[in-house]
Parts: structure tokens; C-alpha cells; sequence
């Protein structure tokens, strides 16, 4: 199975820092963020990876992660020309994974368990999407997709709810097969100009083929100024623990 890096957007929440330099490519503890979910993606398997990445320093990432061999992957890349929502840049992907199921995964996720499991079902299961839950508090659910629940199925996603149904929320990490690129074509952009992700789930959702996992051990994005902090600290003390 195929990988799909989302790093691309302008990082206009993460200014002035991302004047100089990718986003993605800030420093989370001792290590690039984009290393992250490229650990993700290596753990689960995954070797034959696509990086997203936007027209904004689009040369530092490429210079940073080169061909791959250095980190027993290999990349390709794509120019993501604007910043128009995650299921734009997922679109670029379509020749890239041909007719096959891949994973996706947002450029500023962390997670903190091994998706493997996760990916091994999906890639053997009869499904064409399977999205990974976290619980989180109530006000960062607001700022997510949040995901209702009937008798233990999801029955709705609601994007970033003033009122959060419950406090799961689909993270950055998307399995998909071939039809997506479908579903991505009949999209049209929401209020804020942008392809949401959302949509694509929801779609997904309504023809019954959507499933969905819950992590454990939760996850975190690194989007903000404030979460970037959070990340360094929280992967300080992490990464001491695992030296010791």
C-alpha cells in the first residue's frame, strides 16, 4: 500500500514563523515535524510515499527528505499550486496510487501508537474508507470534525460544531481507495473557500462503506503556536523516557 504526506497550505497560523521556512519542516523537539508522520507511515509498512507539499518552500522539504534512501523510503513529489483544503491535495495523488488503496496522513500529526493494525484491516477489508477517531476536550472538538455516534456506528460528521455532539474527532490520518478521486470531483468549496475533508467522509458515510478505528493513546497536531509548544514539550519528555 501506497503513502500520501499532506504537506503542503501556507502555515498562516503558525506566522511569522512560517515566513522562512515549511511548516512542516519546524522543529518538534529534535526532529523536523514532518518526520513524524513519516515514522507513521514507516511503522505501519508503508515505504512508497507521495510528500504534498506547497509552492512556499516546496524546495527546502525536497532538499530535507531527497529521494528517501537516506530514511528506507522512497519518495515522489507534488506541487499543491494553492491552498484549496486536504481533499485538493489528495487529488493530486491519483495518479501516483493508481488504482490501489492508500493511507493519507496530515503533515502536523503526531500520534503516539502504531496505526499498523489499523492499515492491515483496511488494506484486507471490503470497505473503501476507514478513518482514525481520538477523544479530545470539548473545546478543541470545535475546531474538528466531530463524529456522532447510534448504537455504536457513526451516523454523521459535523466540521467544526459550536455545540460538539460528543468529543471524538477524526484526526489527519485518511485510508481511502481509488473512488475517491471521484468523490473529490463532485465537491464544492465551503464557506471558508476551501475543500473540506469533511465531505468526503460524509460521502463515504452515506453509501455505508466508511469505517472507522479508535486510538488509545490519542494524538496531537502541531497546527498552532500554541500546539507547536505543546508538541515540543510533550515529545521532550517522551523522548527522554524512551533514552533512559
Amino acid at each position: 500500500m501506497k503513502g500520501v504526506i499532506l504537506a503542503g497550505g501556507t502555515g498562516s497560523r503558525l506566522m511569522p514563523l512560517t515566513k522562512v521556512t515549511n511548516k512542516h519542516l519546524l522543529p518538534v523537539y529534535d526532529r523536523p515535524m514532518i518526520f513524524y508522520p513519516l515514522q507513521t507511515l514507516k511503522d505501519a509498512g508503508i515505504k512508497d510515499i507521495l510528500v504534498v507539499t506547497g509552492m512556499h518552500h516546496a524546495s527546502a522539504v525536497s532538499a530535507l527528505l531527497g529521494s528517501g534512501k537516506e530514511y528506507g523510503v522512497r519518495f515522489s513529489y507534488k506541487l499543491q499550486k494553492e491552498a484549496g483544503g486536504l481533499p485538493q491535495a489528495i487529488a493530486l495523488a491519483e495518479d501516483f496510487v493508481g488504482g490501489g488503496k492508500f493511507v493519507s496522513i496530515n503533515g502536523d500529526n503526531l500520534l503516539f501508537e502504531n496505526i499498523k493494525p489499523f492499515v492491515k484491516k483496511f488494506a484486507k477489508g471490503r470497505e473503501q474508507a476507514r478513518i482514525l477517531l481520538a477523544k479530545t476536550t470539548r473545546e478543541e472538538a470545535k475546531k474538528a470534525g466531530v463524529a456522532v455516534f447510534k448504537r455504536g456506528k457513526i451516523v454523521d460528521l459535523v466540521e467544526k460544531p459550536k455545540d460538539p455532539p460528543t468529543n471524538w474527532v477524526s484526526i489527519g490520518v485518511y485510508m481511502y481507495g481509488p473512488d475517491v478521486f471521484d468523490i473529490i470531483r463532485t465537491l464544492k468549496p465551503s464557506k471558508r473557500g476551501e475543500l473540506e475533508i469533511t465531505d468526503v467522509n460524509r460521502a463515504y458515510l452515506a453509501r455505508g462503506t466508511l469505517k472507522y478505528d479508535r486510538l488509545r493513546k490519542g494524538w496531537m497536531d502541531a497546527g498552532t503556536i500554541d500546539e507547536l509548544w505543546r508538541a515540543n514539550r510533550v515529545m521532550r519528555e517522551l523522548t527522554r523516557k524512551a533514552r533512559q
